[in-house]
């Protein structure tokens, strides 16, 4: 019983990641667009499902990963998504010079764009904001975690539902409902175990 609901469990994280990375790649959309742009979109579509295996990992919901374990793989993870941020930013940026400099600079006309970048930047400034967490302490670096958490998780799922792109609509949708539910439930179960008063 167990071992059928730890293979349901990952199961299910892999199908919510991978059915959306699977129907972009059949998107006719595609078909006039070079590699760079699809490999900047799809690094954009991976950086998507990271921000969900993110908070499963930090509350230890993913079954057969030991607390210090899930701990260092988030790690892992906050890397690779910052790593998938970069080649989705350079393969816009080599693309579309003007447009990615208009998105930097909040003068797209496009309405995805200043949630994109602005979770991008909460991105960056958390895994800054890792390399001091001994320097800011526990409370200090759990607060601006959090609070970077919150603004990364809506923008980035704001960004993606505007786009009309190679993602399918309804494999996306469910996809950024699962992220904003997971994020959203971990945050959550912090903020009542702080308030909860000291025996």
């Amino acid at each position: 019983m167990r071992r059928a609901r730890v293979t349901l469990i990952w199961a299910a994280l892999i199908t919510a990641i991978g059915v959306p990375i699977a129907l972009a790649a059949a998107s006719p959309y595609l078909q006039w667009r070079d590699a760079v742009y699809i490999a900047a979109g799809f690094a954009g579509i991976l950086a998507l499902g990271l921000l969900l295996v993110q908070p499963l990992l930090i509350a230890g919901y993913l079954p057969r990963l030991l607390a210090y374990r899930a701990r260092r793989v988030h790690h892992w993870i906050g890397g690779a998504l910052v790593l998938a941020l970069l080649v989705h930013v350079a393969g816009l940026w080599i693309t579309s010079p003007p447009d990615m400099a208009d998105a930097l600079l909040f003068r797209s006309p496009t309405p995805f764009s200043p949630f994109g970048v602005v979770a991008m930047w909460g991105v960056f400034a958390v895994a800054l904001l890792a390399l001091f967490r001994r320097r800011l302490g526990p409370r200090t670096w759990r607060v601006a975690h959090l609070s970077l958490a919150v603004v990364i998780v809506a923008c980035s799922v704001v960004h993606a539902v505007l786009i009309e792109g190679t993602m399918e609509t309804m494999s996306k949708a469910a996809l950024c409902a699962l992220v904003v539910i997971a994020a959203g439930k971990v945050i959550f179960d912090v903020w009542a175990r702080n308030k909860k008063p000291a025996r």
